[in-house]
């Protein structure tokens, strides 16, 4: 009977206890009902069609810009068949002069460094002549840029070794490196496209000489263009690439290779439209060569199209739900 009752006073302890926390505990308050219905979801709400069904999203040329996308002009163009040499720009090795002191001594002035630019006759040095132990002067045979000095103040000097070497650089050698394969297909005359790669351009020009021998340790032998250089852009020993024109061919409407894209299956082209429009319009391809795709539907003279960057369009109408201008 003591046990039992021991068991029942436990049982009564623990309910109350439970009771009592219950009342301790803060309230729990049922969530207010929303007043709103959820909006559905939508995938690429800031996609919109045209009339066509062609997907177009709204876009700001100010947003373009900050992307790094250009817009360009559909138009005309002429598809080139060409071959593609590596070359190197060198002095016009007729237009450089080594300037060797007349009789050997010590170099007591020196006026000119490498850079400089002179005229015929500037003072490039005096010499005190070891013989007479007079001074006399070292001058430039001819206008153009010191591009080598291996003279020092001071220094002896010799009748061994030029002191200076002067280029005039207002015309340039482009060396090509033509394969053996390639010999066959490449003549005196041929119009060459150059690329110095430095964002400028390429500069139009034609083989002037064909070396009559060729390299056994390279396999090639040597084509060179002579180019103008009026402003300094091309710079001997640094390297280029060429295109050799074979064949050429005008086509009525060509974008560049770059705006070329797919899209759910379709070859695209973004094309602007109104002042904040971008469409992926699709369109037919015709021939091309290495800059230029010819379009043969889809696109008229004219129009503005995405020219580069235009794999960030293409994320752009891909995402989901966005802001946008």
């Amino acid at each position: 009977m003591k046990t039992s009752s021991t068991v029942l006073i436990a049982i009564l302890a623990a309910t109350l206890g439970a009771y009592g926390y219950s009342l301790l505990a803060p309230a729990r308050v049922a969530p207010a009902a929303h007043t709103e219905e959820k909006k559905p979801e939508r995938q690429n709400d800031h996609v919109e069609q045209d009339e066509h069904g062609a997907d177009r999203i709204r876009i700001s040329d100010v947003k373009l810009a900050a992307a790094g996308v250009t817009l360009a002009e559909a138009a005309s163009a002429t598809l080139t068949d060409t071959l593609s040499f590596n070359g190197i720009l060198r002095a016009n090795q007729e237009a450089v002069v080594q300037v060797t002191p007349r009789f050997p001594g010590l170099a007591k002035s020196i006026q000119k460094r490498i850079g400089d630019k002179v005229g015929k006759d500037d003072l490039l040095a005096s010499i005190e002549s070891n013989q007479s132990l007079t001074v006399y002067e070292l001058k430039a045979p001819i206008a153009g840029t010191v591009i080598e000095r291996q003279i020092s103040l001071g220094e002896y000097v010799s009748e061994q070794k030029p002191a200076f070497v002067v280029a005039d650089l207002a015309t340039i050698w482009v060396d090509l490196s033509i394969y053996r394969q390639d010999l066959r297909r490449v003549r005196l005359n041929d119009e060459v496209l150059i690329d110095p790669d430095d964002a400028r351009g390429e500069i139009k020009g034609s083989i002037s000489y064909m070396a009559p021998i060729g390299s056994s340790e390279t396999q090639t032998a040597l084509a060179r263009v002579v180019l103008p250089n009026p402003e300094g852009r091309l710079r001997p020993g640094l390297f280029v690439t060429a295109r050799l024109i074979l064949a050429a061919r005008n086509v009525a409407v060509a974008v560049r290779r770059s705006a070329i894209q797919t899209l759910e299956n379709r070859t695209i082209v973004f094309v602007r439209e109104d002042s904040d429009k971008i469409e992926a319009r699709p369109v037919e391809l015709g021939d091309s060569d290495l800059q230029f795709v010819e379009i043969r539907a889809g696109l008229i003279p004219g129009e503005h199209y995405v020219a580069e960057n235009s794999f960030v369009v293409k994320a752009e109408m891909g995402k989901g739900d966005a802001d946008h201008d």
